[in-house]
């Protein structure tokens, strides 16, 4: 086996574990560090199996030599003494601490790191977009080309923006301990938004490149995951986002055409709907139902499961939905899309007056939705806003999807 064709996929899901059992280990002021060591582990990989070729067990080699590289870091860096030794020799008088990769390689130590490493990293003190690039980097093992694909944006602001994030990691002295009960739904939020940012730059992906990402989806849907297998952080805001995202998920395939086209929601082919995917999304639903507070995530959640049915009453259910929302959320964004929802529901100039209000002009999804809204009563205006939605758009398949609605929409003026 070629093992050029191996390292990537060990990569994604092998780096984050390293990361997070060393940063448990050396503490997040090392984060630097920890990072230098597995990447280290990753070129030693490149090099050694392109010669000798692929171990017979490559994740047990990648954990061996990081061991290896992490204790050789402890003896020879000049800087331990006045950097790491005081909290290595803190911790190892602790029962329950033990050097890197020294408690045993099992699944349950690496999913208690990562959740150790998601909490630090979506810290409130951290900004939202630097939370998001870090979890990319740190919990998802992608590369900085990736990041900067995902953000629609140059490697050097994503690099720029990475060491900030560090910066701020280490001026708030973040530690890798999970908060305690009480305080855990106060930090909880914050994880919760920064995975749901995270699904949305995989659903509504802003690159010219690509429309949408599945693996950006899939690791959104993968740390939720490990939240809700997580007792103390199985709460039914975060059932409530995983089913939201389970219920997106389900109609991912729909969105984009065989020739790589964006297809809008009232044009996707409903059979190719994953029915898995809804039942998934319903389970996580009923799992969020048990207590008493309903979250955004819970009304999100509910509007995206009717968006994977048809039948009578649908939209009238969306767009109560949107009202309970918008009193929750208040937002240009949710009153735009209850707008939509009024559309569905009573026509076109309901939808325009429930548009008034809300002001989105650098939004080419507002135009877009101003667009067909005025395309039943005055094309005039149909065409304009349909215009200014291609300019501001910037992947090229929504700029065609667009530019097929306009050129459908202009027919009969010619």
């Amino acid at each position: 086996m070629d093992p050029s064709s191996q390292l990537p996929h060990l990569f994604r899901t092998e780096y984050r574990k390293i990361v997070s059992v060393l940063c448990r280990s050396f503490g997040m002021r090392n984060l630097e560090t920890a990072e230098d060591i597995a990447s280290e582990t990753f070129l030693t990989a490149s090099h050694t199996w392109g010669i000798e070729g692929l171990p017979p067990n490559p994740t047990a080699w990648l954990y061996t030599v990081a061991r290896n590289k992490a204790s050789n870091h402890l003896k020879r860096i000049s800087t331990f003494n006045n950097q790491v030794a005081a909290g290595y020799r803190e911790r190892q008088e602790k029962e329950d601490w033990q050097a890197p990769f020294e408690a045993g390689l099992s699944d349950a130590l690496f999913e208690d790191s990562q959740l150790r490493l998601m909490f630090a990293l979506c810290h409130p003190a951290i900004p939202g977009e630097m939370q998001v690039a870090l979890c990319l980097r740190l919990l998802c093992g992608f590369g900085i080309g990736e990041i900067a694909d995902a953000f629609v944006t140059g490697r050097e602001t994503i690099t720029k923006r990475l060491l900030r994030a560090k910066e701020r990691l280490r001026e708030v002295s973040v530690s890798m301990e999970l908060p305690p009960y009480e305080q855990l739904a106060a930090r909880i939020e914050s994880v919760l938004t920064t995975i749901y940012l995270l699904f949305n730059e995989g659903y509504y992906a802003g690159g010219s490149e690509h429309v949408v990402r599945r693996d950006l989806c899939l690791e959104a849907i993968r740390l939720a995951t490990m939240l809700v297998e997580h007792g103390p952080t199985n709460r039914p805001e975060t059932n409530a986002l995983l089913a939201l995202m389970c219920f997106h998920f389900s109609r991912f395939d729909s969105r984009i055409g065989e020739a790589g086209q964006v297809v809008l929601y009232d044009d996707q082919d409903t059979s190719s709907w994953d029915p898995d995917w809804v039942l998934r999304g319903g389970y996580f639903l009923r799992c969020a139902a048990d207590g008493d507070t309903v979250t955004p995530f819970h009304v999100e959640a509910a509007i995206a499961y009717h968006h994977t049915v048809q039948g009578p009453g649908k939209w009238e259910h969306i767009l109560g939905l949107y009202d309970q929302l918008l009193q929750l959320k208040p937002s240009p964004v949710v009153a735009m899309n209850r707008a939509y929802a009024v559309f569905k529901v009573s026509g076109a100039r309901e939808g325009l007056a429930a548009l008034e209000s809300v002001k989105l002009n650098d939004n080419h999804l507002y135009h877009a939705l101003l667009g067909v809204l005025w395309s039943s009563v005055d094309k005039m205006q149909a065409r304009d806003h349909l215009k200014k939605a291609i300019e501001i758009a910037q992947p090229l398949a929504i700029k065609n999807a667009l530019q097929q609605k306009l050129n459908a929409l202009e027919q009969p003026l010619n």
